[in-house]
């Protein structure tokens, strides 16, 4: 590729990271995914993004797969490759672009590209009594008020670890019990605290009180007074659990699955539950249906006449 075509690329990582706001995760993921093509480009002799067609776009999709890449990584590589280049067709109206007629992108190669179809994983669940053990912790220091609290808030209210360590203590409201998230995208939502969470929060702060400097803003700390990190939360979530005997290995996400199917299977409110988890598409929250369906299943192959068995 061509130092222009290549500064194109820092471009784009800059108005991804800058305007979008979009994560450090993010950013290494579309680096990744633009150094891939970049790569495809040199080997075929292509010199500039101009040049790109949607059959190169099919080609290079169908050798990550032959590769071994699943349909999910090539789905997120297309989706780089499609953002990359609406960003050099809005980018193509600059004046300094207009020196480079021959250059400029004039359409999105990638835009009816599919990647092949992914199998749709049911994600795993904790029970309520596998949650409700877990939640047992027995009283203890400063930083066990500290993990109680961090799981019963993961649970009470369905949020992604990023929120939850994002969150400062001016965003929660335990007289309304209600939290403040800043979600995907950097969209805020409102979602509502268990009475067990707000109580578990309520002793988490008088406990932080000892622990912070007056200007530290940030809900969870660790020992030093700072900001906890997601790493941080990982562990602890998986030395409960271990404490608590449960024989699984349980993530902070494994909350957010468990909030969704244990709501949805109790309310059947779809749409409510998309609210509450901040999905900007349904069929995101789609999926715990199943699980729902999947409970209501084992139910009928042991109760109903002609299902059950023989012994």
């Amino acid at each position: 590729m061509t130092p222009a075509a290549l500064a194109w690329v820092a471009s784009f990582r800059r108005y991804m990271s800058t305007e979008r706001r979009l994560s450090a995760h993010t950013d290494k993921s579309y680096a990744r995914d633009l150094a891939a093509l970049m790569k495809f480009c040199d080997a075929r002799g292509i010199a500039d993004w101009s040049a790109l067609d949607s059959q190169h776009i099919r080609t290079f999709a169908a050798h990550a797969h032959a590769k071994g890449l699943g349909p999910r990584s090539i789905q997120r590589r297309l989706s780089a490759v499609r953002s990359f280049y609406e960003f050099l067709l809005r980018e193509g109206h600059s004046p300094a672009a207009r020196q480079r007629r021959s250059e400029r992108v004039t359409h999105n190669p990638a835009h009816d590209v599919r990647a092949p179809k992914a199998a749709r994983r049911l994600p795993h669940t904790l029970d309520a009594d596998q949650m409700g053990r877990l939640l047992a912790i027995p009283p203890g220091d400063g930083l066990t008020a500290r993990d109680r609290a961090i799981m019963e808030l993961l649970y009470s209210s369905g949020l992604r670890l990023a929120e939850l360590v994002g969150l400062d203590v001016t965003s929660v409201d335990l007289k309304d019990r209600m939290v403040q998230v800043l979600g995907k995208g950097r969209k805020t939502r409102i979602v509502p605290v268990g009475r067990l969470a707000a109580a578990a929060l309520k002793a988490w702060l008088t406990e932080r009180a000892r622990l912070v400097k007056p200007d530290q803003a940030a809900l969870f700390v660790g020992r030093t007074g700072k900001r906890l990190g997601p790493r941080a939360v990982q562990l602890r979530v998986a030395y409960w659990a271990r404490r608590q005997g449960l024989g699984v290995h349980v993530h902070p996400h494994l909350f957010r699955h468990s909030f969704a199917s244990h709501l949805l299977e109790s309310s059947g409110e779809l749409r409510g539950v998309q609210e509450l988890l901040g999905h900007a598409d349904i069929s995101s929250t789609q999926i715990y249906t199943h699980l729902d369906f999947q409970h209501l299943a084992r139910i009928y192959d042991a109760t109903h006449p002609r299902a059950r068995r023989k012994a």
